[in-house]
C-alpha cells in the first residue's frame, strides 16, 4: 500500500501534539489525575498489539480507571494496514498500537504523522536515551536456546558454529522471509555490530576475515548451512521436547520458555556466545493521530509502562523499559541476569532497516539449502 504523503512532526515526537493539551498543575508539571478525568470524558477505544496479552491488559485497564478499553491481538503486517486505512479514511479504531513493525512504525508512519510517540513525562527520567524516541514500552529477547536434557551447557560458544557441517540442518528459527524482525536483525548486525562479528570469525576460525561484510557472510553460510524453518511453537518443540537424542539448537523468544511448565520441555538459555547470545527486539508504543481518545490513548500507554500494566507480558520475559519495574522471580527464562549479552535494537536505524530488508531477505532465499 502506498502511504500518503505530509508534512508530519519527524521522528522525534517525545510529546504529542494531539488535542486537548496534556493535563497539567498550575505549575507546569505532569498532572495524572487530570489526564484521568480528560479520559473519562472521552469514547471507548481499542488498542492493538501482536501479543494476546493485550486483552487482559485492556480489562484491567479499564476495571482500575473506569474507562472502556478494548485489547485486540493484531499481527504485525495486519497492524501496519489498519493504522494506515483508518488514517486514510479518518476513522480511527486502533487508539494504541504496541510492538508492530518497528522499522514501518518508525521510518513509515511516525515520519508521515499517521502515528505519534508520547513518553510520559513522570516515566521519562528513569528511561534509557534508546527508549525515549520512540517511546520503547518493552522489548522482547529473542535468544540462542538449547536442550538442557541432552546438554548440560549450551553446546555453542560462537554463531560461526553455526556455518559448520555439525550443525548442518540441527539449527531451528523463524523465517526471516515472513517475520521481518530476522531480516531487521541481520542489518542490525550489519550496521552496529559487524566488527563484533568479524571478531568472532576470528576467533572462532583463527584467522582474520576477509571480506566486504562478516555479517553478509555468516548470514550466507548460516542459511547454507540449512537451518529448520519454522514458527516459534515449532522452533520450540524441536529444540526443548523432551526425550530427543539428537535435538535442535537454535534461536526463539523467550516467551516459548513457558512450555518448560506448560508442556515440559527443556528448554534453556544459552549464555556465553560470541558475539551476542541473541537481540532485544523494542515493543515500540504509538498513538494513532487521529484518535478520539488522546487522552485516554497516553494514560494506556503510561499503565503499560507500570509493573502492573506490563506483568502479563513480563511474566514471559519480555523485558520493561523502565528498569524500577525489572522481571519477576518466577520469568521461566531467567533472561533478567543476561541481558548484557544480548544485542540491543537501534530504533534510529529504522530507515536503514526498512530500506535493506530485501535485501537481506534475498540474500538468505538465494543461500538457503534444505
Amino acid at each position: 500500500m502506498t502511504l500518503p504523503h505530509r508534512a508530519g512532526p519527524g521522528l522525534a515526537a517525545a510529546v504529542l501534539a494531539l488535542a486537548p493539551a496534556l493535563p497539567a498543575t498550575a505549575e507546569g508539571a505532569f498532572d495524572l489525575d487530570a489526564l484521568v478525568a480528560a479520559a473519562r470524558a472521552e469514547p471507548p477505544m481499542t488498542a492493538y498489539a501482536v501479543t494476546g496479552k493485550i486483552v487482559e491488559t485492556a480489562e484491567a485497564f479499564s476495571a482500575l480507571y473506569g474507562l472502556a478499553v478494548t485489547g485486540k491481538k493484531v499481527n504485525e503486517e495486519t497492524q501496519i494496514d489498519l493504522l494506515i486505512r483508518e488514517h486514510q479514511a479518518g476513522a480511527v479504531t486502533g487508539s494504541v498500537s504496541l510492538a508492530s513493525d518497528v522499522a514501518v512504525i518508525v521510518a513509515e508512519l511516525m515520519a508521515k504523522g499517521i502515528v505519534e510517540s508520547w513518553v510520559p513525562p513522570d516515566i521519562a527520567p528513569h528511561l534509557a536515551p534508546s527508549a525515549l524516541d520512540p517511546l520503547v514500552v518493552v522489548s522482547d529477547p529473542h535468544v540462542w536456546v538449547y536442550n538442557s536434557e541432552v546438554h548440560d551447557r549450551c553446546p555453542v560458544t560462537n554463531v560461526w558454529e553455526l556455518t559448520e557441517p555439525e550443525w548442518a540442518q540441527r539449527v531451528a528459527m523463524m523465517d526471516p522471509l515472513e517475520k521481518a524482525p530476522y531480516a531487521d536483525w541481520f542489518n542490525q548486525l550489519a550496521s552496529g555490530h559487524d566488527a563484533a562479528m568479524a571478531a568472532a570469525y576470528a576467533a572462532h576460525f583463527g584467522k582474520p576475515f576477509e571480506g566486504a561484510s562478516a555479517t553478509e557472510a555468516w548470514v550466507a553460510a548460516f542459511a547454507a548451512n540449512g537451518p529448520l524453518i519454522t514458527d516459534s511453537a515449532g522452533v520450540a518443540e524441536a529444540i526443548g521436547a523432551p526425550g530427543q537424542e539428537k535435538p535442535f539448537f537454535g534461536m526463539n523468544s523467550t516467551a516459548k520458555f513457558r512450555d518448560n511448565a506448560g508442556k515440559g520441555y527443556k528448554l534453556a538459555f544459552c549464555s556465553g556466545v560470541a558475539p551476542f547470545a541473541g537481540w532485544l527486539y523494542p515493543g515500540v508504543g504509538v498513538i494513532a493521530t487521529g484518535t478520539a481518545s488522546p487522552n485516554t490513548a497516553r494514560l494506556f500507554v503510561r499503565y503499560l509502562m507500570t509493573a502492573e500494566g506490563i506483568a502479563p507480558q513480563s511474566i514471559d520475559g519480555k523485558v520493561p523499559s523502565d528498569p524500577r519495574v525489572g522481571l519477576p522471580a518466577e520469568e521461566a527464562s531467567g533472561i533478567g541476569a543476561h541481558l548484557d549479552e544480548l544485542m540491543v535494537w537501534d530504533t534510529a536505524n529504522s530507515a536503514s532497516d526498512l530500506d535493506r530488508r530485501q535485501d537481506w531477505q534475498d540474500l538468505w532465499r538465494m543461500n538457503y539449502r534444505r
